[in-house]
């Protein structure tokens, strides 16, 4: 995927809801396809808009260690770097939406650790089609952006194993190709193919700014304060 053109991509749908960008989905044809499942809902208010960088995880098949202590710590070393780790975060890029399908597991595959090091590469957020987001206080508190089915308790260990990466995965009822462009916020998440992304963005822009212009209407006629949601260029 070519850097440049996905930051153009981000640009066109900076300041849409994923409402706005739903609607431009039903006025390119799309009316059934994008919009992921309502199940799948942000750790905490926030908004994000980026391109999607996907990996896949399986559930482990074993066997289990059978040992404890100090002999676990050397087993899960060996876990780390042969059966569960994440080639995928050596490729993040500036403005990578990062979508992992995990299996629907209860496993903590995201933490307050590992997503501040995708944050630091350019990561914008994350979305999962199972538990895979844990330490939550910490995430929130450090306003990773997150859209999970659940948060989870457990570690990876003994758990989940990586699969591959760069391919096409299914969360929510949507297929999500590799460089779609994904936006969130509190009414969850959507997915918008590649090839449709200009088209849908215009659409998009055409509904918003009709929205803003009857609410900034509404606003003048109650005297409310006007805001940046009602500001029409």
């Amino acid at each position: 995927m070519d850097l440049k053109e996905n930051l153009e991509l981000i640009k066109l749908y900076e300041g849409l809801r994923v409402t706005d960008v739903r609607d431009g989905m039903d006025w390119v044809g799309y009316q059934f396809y994008g919009t992921v499942d309502h199940e799948i809902r942000p750790l905490y208010r926030t908004t994000a808009i980026g391109i999607a960088r996907t990996a896949r995880y399986v559930p482990y098949e074993g066997p289990l260690p059978k040992c404890t202590g100090d002999e676990y710590t050397e087993w899960v070393k060996y876990y780390y770097s042969e059966v569960c780790y994440d080639p995928w975060g050596k490729d993040i890029v500036k403005g990578d939406f990062v979508c992992l399908d995990v299996a629907g597991l209860d496993v903590g595959l995201i933490g307050s650790n590992n997503s501040l090091g995708a944050i630091k590469k350019g990561a914008v957020g994350f979305l999962l089609n199972g538990g895979g987001i844990r330490d939550t206080d910490e995430v929130v508190l450090q306003k990773v952006p997150v859209w999970s089915k659940f948060i989870s308790q457990p570690m990876d260990q003994a758990r989940i194993r990586y699969l591959e990466k760069d391919i096409p995965i299914a969360i929510g009822g949507v297929a999500i190709y590799p460089g779609d462009v994904i936006v969130a916020d509190g009414d969850g998440v959507i997915a918008v193919p590649r090839k449709i992304a200009r088209d849908v963005a215009k659409y998009a822009w055409q509904e918003a700014s009709a929205d803003k212009k009857g609410r900034r209407q509404h606003y003048l006629d109650l005297g409310m304060e006007l805001d940046d949601t009602v500001q029409v260029d």
